[in-house]
């Protein structure tokens, strides 16, 4: 279980202009230090406007974030503690913006929703989270809303999130503001 302590959160080692993204090492559980990436960019999605995405992992050569890889830290709650605090800054300096955070796979985002219920009394001192499930409609003539391709047209449903809400059943996408 994931503990965030935004008084036990790693140095920075480099900060880019107007908070988009951060630097900072890690130590691994063999005592070796690996340097990780922080992101935050525009979602883009015109049915989630003033969000932001959320990425980190080590990078790769091409400055790339590797979100993919399984990494070994020492202590994994200074990690996300360090990644949280920093979304908090960047959101404090853009109000009118939204965090988001998807899990590159399913036991990442199980990672993230027991993070968030963990840590429900901590956070809510500084954000409001939401929770964010894809559907598709249903048209009068039972036939799926398509997009201008003819694809199921996904639509997001963000909603507070629900605390007693079981991981077995894990929401698409992670807000907070």
């Amino acid at each position: 279980m994931i503990k965030i302590d935004f008084d036990n959160t790693y140095d920075l080692y480099e900060c880019g202009e107007n908070l988009s993204f951060i630097t900072f090492f890690t130590t691994l559980y063999d005592n070796s230090k690996l340097l990780l990436k922080v992101i935050i960019a525009p979602l883009n999605n015109p049915l989630l406007p003033n969000v932001f995405n959320l990425s980190f992992g080590p990078m790769m050569e091409n400055g790339d974030i590797n979100d993919t890889i399984k990494i070994k830290h020492k202590n994994t709650n200074k990690v996300f503690s360090t990644i949280i605090f920093y979304a908090l800054t960047f959101i404090k300096n853009n109000e009118s913006i939204s965090i988001g955070v998807d899990g590159s796979n399913d036991s990442r985002a199980y990672l993230y929703h027991r993070m968030f219920i963990s840590n429900k009394d901590y956070l809510k001192e500084y954000f409001d989270t939401i929770g964010v499930d894809w559907y598709v409609r249903l048209m009068r003539n039972n036939e799926i809303e398509c997009d201008a391709t003819g694809y199921a047209f996904f639509k997001p449903k963000p909603e507070p999130f629900d605390y007693k809400r079981k991981s077995t059943d894990l929401y698409r996408y992670y807000i907070f503001k």
